[in-house]
């Protein structure tokens, strides 16, 4: 099946971290971290709809000024994913700018901010342009079990809290399952294709048993019903095959707790993207720096059990050495780590 997720690593194994995340048939892009971003186009910056923000070092939002300067001017509403206490950061940044002629400007920018935190209820805000990015609350999102924190369109964001010396956030961005009908069984059936298929396909997504009632239409136009049968007798229509699956894990002290939380947001992602600061010899700098180290990248790749490691954050100790750290990642891993790039 043709992939819909298109991840962009945005600087390479040494630059600052960050991933550009196009979506196949959709006009928006995600934007996983925001530090250096010299390599996207106003194009790639003007398409994106969410930016999600780790933690506030500078090498991960470094950049943002560069986005706000090009969104000025336009009507343009951007959700932003944060660690806790990453509001007033945001609105801490945009106050160092004067907004007294906001008002001249007619299209207005709004940031919609959540903060992802431990609490029950993850904090949320407005930042709008002509009310000179002043921060509004707005009510705040159940936390979720499972750390769904967005859900747009065939989309789903998922965080968790990670610790490095400071709340630091990583992200799986996941597609819905694919639910397609097969042509012939309908024809086998001597069923005819309609908008009673949309029905059957969401009971199928919405994990219905199999005794739930589906109505069968006869006639395309969905006017007239032929019957009502069980979902249990109409599964075999349906093909369902998983969505894509995509992990972001950086920044993160290698620890019992945030192994685990990181290998369970991470588990059966088809790409994951995971830091590997220093090498596996140099595990004592990591420890003090609270940064992963080859071999623990690649453990935690390992046990997530994702198809693709793209490992990045490399120390620029190891200027020369991208093989060496590929190699280390890949014995850890237990398979091939992609080639040197």
């Amino acid at each position: 099946m043709r992939a819909t997720l298109h991840p962009r690593l945005l600087n390479g194994r040494t630059g600052d971290p960050g991933v550009y995340v196009e979506v196949l048939h959709q006009s928006g892009a995600v934007l996983l971290d925001c530090g250096d971003l010299s390599t996207l186009t106003p194009r790639h910056l003007l398409r994106l709809e969410v930016v999600a923000i780790s933690h506030a070092h500078m090498d991960h939002w470094a950049g943002f000024d560069r986005l706000l300067r090009l969104l000025i001017g336009r009507d343009k509403r951007l959700t932003v994913i944060g660690p806790e206490g990453f509001t007033q950061r945001l609105f801490h940044r945009l106050q160092a700018y004067t907004w007294n002629l906001a008002d001249r400007i007619p299209a207005d920018l709004v940031f919609e901010v959540t903060e992802v935190t431990t609490a029950a209820a993850w904090p949320r805000a407005r930042l709008r342009l002509h009310g000179g990015f002043q921060a509004e609350a707005l009510p705040a999102l159940p936390a979720t079990r499972d750390g769904t924190v967005l859900r747009q369109g065939p989309l789903r964001l998922r965080a968790a809290v990670l610790d490095h010396g400071t709340a630091c956030l990583g992200f799986a961005l996941e597609e819905a399952k694919h639910i397609n009908v097969w042509p012939t069984r309908l024809e086998e059936r001597r069923l005819t294709a309609g908008p009673w298929l949309a029905g059957l396909k969401a009971a199928v997504a919405e994990g219905r048993a199999d005794d739930h009632p589906v109505p069968v239409y006869e006639h395309a136009s969905g006017m007239q019903s032929a019957s009502v049968l069980p979902l249990g007798a109409l599964r075999d229509l349906v093909s369902v095959t998983p969505g894509q699956r995509m992990a972001y894990l950086t920044d993160l002290s290698d620890m019992p707790a945030n192994r685990a939380a990181a290998i369970a947001l991470a588990r059966g992602a088809d790409i994951l993207f995971i830091e590997a600061p220093f090498a596996a010899a140099d595990a004592h700098l990591a420890l003090d720096r609270q940064h992963l180290t080859t071999r623990a990248a690649g453990e935690i790749a390992r046990e997530a059990g994702v198809r693709r490691i793209e490992p990045f954050h490399f120390s620029p100790r190891y200027l020369g050495q991208e093989a060496r750290l590929l190699m280390e990642i890949a014995a850890a891993a237990g398979r091939d780590v992609v080639s040197p790039s």
